[in-house]
């Protein structure tokens, strides 16, 4: 039955809920784009600390271990990451040397 204004309470729920339903399709849309992003910056934040860290691949039969920086794609791993000076520590071992792809050493040892 319409109400004063001349729109029924039925209508005015109707709408009502399309609205709601909108909103709630925009929310979630938000919540994906957020987690998106969470997500990239979780990737960047690793990126970055692999970067700023070094890692051994471990020595296989007949080779030698390898040192790497930690974000070398020759020898992928999440885990193990070494600080600045447990790879200056590592590369004066004689089983270990560094990679020639990306040149751990650089910046570790004078000359």
């Amino acid at each position: 039955m319409p109400g004063p204004e001349g729109i029924s309470d039925l209508d005015k729920n109707r709408t009502l809920e399309q609205w709601l339903v909108w909103q709630l399709r925009q929310v979630r849309n938000r919540v994906r784009e957020l987690e998106i992003r969470e997500q990239q910056e979780l990737r960047a934040r690793q990126r970055a600390r692999a970067e700023q860290s070094w890692k051994i691949q471990p020595r296989r039969s007949g080779e030698m271990a390898v040192l790497h920086r930690g974000g070398c794609g020759l020898y992928k791993s999440e885990l193990g990451y070494l600080t600045r000076d447990e790879a200056i520590i590592a590369l004066a071992e004689p089983d270990i040397e560094p990679c020639q792809i990306c040149t751990p050493q650089t910046g570790l040892v004078d000359g």
